[in-house]
This record gives C-alpha cells, structure tokens and sequence, in this order.
C-alpha cells in the first residue's frame, strides 16, 4: 500500500464531489480552512473511540442521530437545542432499558453535504445541478444556487462551530440532568396514545432516579447527574473541506480529522481504490462505513483489512442500511464472516435509507412500522450469530415535523405537507424517536441479557 498523507486521496478517482467553477477560488478557500482552529480535539476523538471500543465488546450502546442535512437556512439555537434534547431522552430509555453506558453522537456540527443519486435535476425542461448540501451549493431551483461554490465550505465551518459550542453549553450547563431529561420523558409518555405500553419503563426509571436520591446521589454530589458527553460525526463526503480540517496532534503525531469526532464513509463511496477509502484509511478518528444489501462478505473484509489493519477494537463501526424486506437475508452472512475472521467491529443499525418510498404526492416518506420492524431483525439476527447489536443511527430531529408516516399518533401520506420541512429525506419527528426508543428498549434488555 502506497504511503498516506492527508492530500493522497487525490490521486485516486473520486465520487460524488461538486465540480466547481474556479479551481483558483477553491485552493484559497483551502488555504484559508487550514489556518483555522480545529473544530474538535484530538483528546476528545480518543476519548470516543475508546467509548466504541467498549461498545464492540459488548459494554455498551452506541446512539447516532441528527438532521439528514443540516441547513443554513434553519440554522438557531431553538433548533440545535430541540435535537439534543431528543437525543437525550432517547438515550436515558436506552441506558436504563440496557443498564448499559450510552455513547451518544449527534449528526450535528458538519452534516452539511449529502450524496445524490444523479448529477443534475431537471424541472419544466430546465437542468441544473443537483442540490448537494448547503455546504455546496443552494436548495433554490436556480443557476446562482445551485453553482457550487467553495466559499460555503468557510460559512459550513462557521456554523458548525457555533453548533458545537452551543451543544457543550447544554451537555455542561444543567440541561442534560437527568432528572429533566426524564420529565420530558414522563410528559411524552402522559400525552401519547399508546400511554399504558411505556408508562411501566418510564416510571421504573423515575423510581431509580428517587432511590439514587435517597442514598445521596444528586447533581450537587455527582456530575454525571448534572452532565453528559455528546459527540459530533457526519459523512466525510466533501474532501477538500475534510483534508483542510486534518491535523496533527502534537501528542502523538498521529493525523486526525478535526472537522467531527467521528465520521463515515457513506454506501456510494466506499469503493476501496477510490479517495474516500483513502483518505479515511490515514486519519485517526473512529469511522463508519454504511452496508447496504448487496454488499458481500468479501467486501466487508477488504474494506476492515484496509481501514483497520492492526483490527483495533473502537476504529470501525459497520453500519447496516438493509431495508426491512432484505435486512434478515443480506446481514447474517455479513455478520457470521466478520465474527469467523475475529473482526472488532461496532454493529450499528441505519433502519432509515433502506425504507425510503415515494408517496403518492411524489414526497419521500419512511413508514415507522418499516424502520421499527428493521431494527428488531437487526437485534434478531445478531441474537441468532452470537454477536452484538451494539448501536442504532437515526435521521431524526426535535422538530414537530410530518416526513415520516405512522407512529402512535398515525401521521398518514395525506398529512405529510402539513409540515414536511426536510431539505433532503425524511426524519423522525420527537415523538416517533421517543416512541421508538419505548419500542426499541426490549430488544436491547435481550441482547443484553444475551452478553451474560
């Protein structure tokens, strides 16, 4: 294998990148990118990849989720706060349903850029650019918009920052106590439907919260109470903007991409004499890699050979995107190889893409029904090979949105325009992810039961 640097990637082909009018303009943006601050640290990277190590042995869940793509345009802190808050509550169901440590990473802070299945869109006989993300180029269906230009990638690190900073106020300031966190949920299970099914949970863990009370474990005495640790990932699609955030860590003099503490290699790009696999192979960061269904056992262990030859425990998380009517024939076979050859992996479960549809109103949809079945055959299958089931990766916000049909409260394809506010795919609004968390919790009391 040919030596790495953090600009090898270039000398390989590439997918998925924009083709931007001015090279010139792009190589001072750059340039520009490199001076700046990293994002996140390379401790705090460390710190999560020792985390998912723990999670690939069993000691632990891992819980991914965030915005689809994140969006200039609705960029406020109401927003970035109701995210967080969604992702705490789910994950206080989880720790509790798996007496097991949640790591949580939020598709946050750099989820600006998303693979497309075409190069152009063509409305009313006119062709343009495919919107890419908005560190690209513009949602509006014209030719200033959608030109890609480098000068968003500088605006994509501006709010990025802002989200981060945002985001570790709320983790250290007292938002994510646990006591608050679990009125949220108890007032969630109050107002659903489908009440009587998790009132059981919810009140079980207020009933340990009070007993932690009594013998003297509050916020005021232990700051795990009063705090918590999220992290930041997205998909390393864009390169120029990843290689510009590459640093060296002064400690170790090890490169790592500063732009998030985790980021992932998406189904589209992850061909492995192709940039991506290249660039992704050099940085020190733990990394995703998404299998879809036609993904075979020999694929899965050439990619592990190259993005983590020393196979160490906490580097790969391998995470399934099957579809709910392919994720019980496509994943045992992917899971029994990788078990065989003594692969440390994190298994992680994306129950979204693989259960996209069009609507009748031509709007993309997801049926909750379709991602909760998908999620309780990935438990199943892992139950069955002796493995772990050791995450979930969601596309979800905190917003009160109609993207996805179904759920407790049976949003329906003729309610989708009521508040369908995606700039790509389809999320899950609050109530569907803590709905699923309810649902979701048993599986993992099984499969943790099943780790002895």
């Amino acid at each position: 294998m040919t030596a790495w640097s953090a600009r090898s990637w270039r000398e390989k082909p590439i997918q998925q990148q924009p083709d931007y009018p001015s090279a010139e303009q792009l190589q001072a943006v750059e340039a520009q990118l490199k001076q700046f601050p990293p994002l996140v640290f390379a401790e705090e990277i460390r710190a999560l990849r020792a985390n998912l190590a723990r999670v690939s042995q069993g000691k632990g869940f891992l819980l991914q989720g965030g915005d689809c793509a994140e969006s200039f345009r609705d960029f406020n802190a109401p927003k970035i706060r109701d995210t967080f808050k969604v992702i705490l509550q789910m994950a206080i169901v989880l720790t509790f349903a798996g007496s097991c440590p949640v790591t949580k990473v939020a598709r946050m802070a750099g989820q600006y850029a998303k693979p497309r299945s075409t190069a152009l869109e063509t409305v009313d006989g006119v062709s343009l650019p495919i919107y890419r993300g908005d560190i690209i180029n513009g949602i509006d269906f014209n030719e200033q918009a959608r030109t890609p230009d480098p000068q968003r990638m500088i605006q994509a690190y501006h709010h990025s920052a802002a989200t981060l900073n945002l985001l570790r106020a709320f983790a250290q300031g007292g938002l994510a106590d646990l006591h608050k966190v679990n009125k949220w949920n108890m007032s969630f299970v109050a107002a659903n439907p489908l009440k009587d099914k998790y009132l059981q949970v919810a009140e079980q863990i207020q009933s340990a919260l009070r007993f932690m009370e009594v013998l003297g474990i509050t916020a005021d005495t232990n700051a795990t109470i009063h705090e918590t640790q999220l992290f930041t990932s997205h998909e390393a699609l864009l390169l120029p903007y990843e290689e510009a955030l590459t640093r060296t860590d002064t400690l170790t003099g090890l490169p790592y991409d500063c732009s998030a503490h985790m980021v992932w290699i998406g189904e589209r790009t992850r061909q492995l004499d192709h940039a991506h696999v290249e660039f992704m192979r050099g940085i020190n960061n733990p990394i995703g890699v998404k299998i879809g269904p036609t993904t075979q056992p020999d694929d899965v262990i050439r990619l592990l050979d190259v993005l983590n030859p020393a196979n160490e425990a906490g580097r790969v998380t391998l995470i399934a995107r099957m579809g709910v009517n392919t994720v019980a024939e496509a994943l045992p076979s992917l899971v029994r190889r990788v078990k065989a050859e003594g692969r440390h992996v994190v298994w992680s479960s994306d129950p979204m893409h693989g259960n996209t549809v069009k609507a009748e109103n031509g709007l993309k949809t997801r049926d909750f029904d379709a991602i909760h079945h998908e999620l309780r055959q990935f438990f199943a299958v892992h139950q069955a090979e002796g493995t772990y089931a050791g995450g979930v990766h969601l596309e979800m916000t905190g917003d009160d949105v109609t993207e996805c049909t179904g759920g407790a409260y049976q949003i329906a394809e003729q309610d989708l325009t009521q508040r369908y506010r995606t700039q790509c795919d389809p999320r899950l609004n609050a109530d569907q992810v803590l709905e699923l968390a309810f649902l979701v919790a048993e599986s993992l009391r099984d499969a943790r039961q099943g780790r002895g």
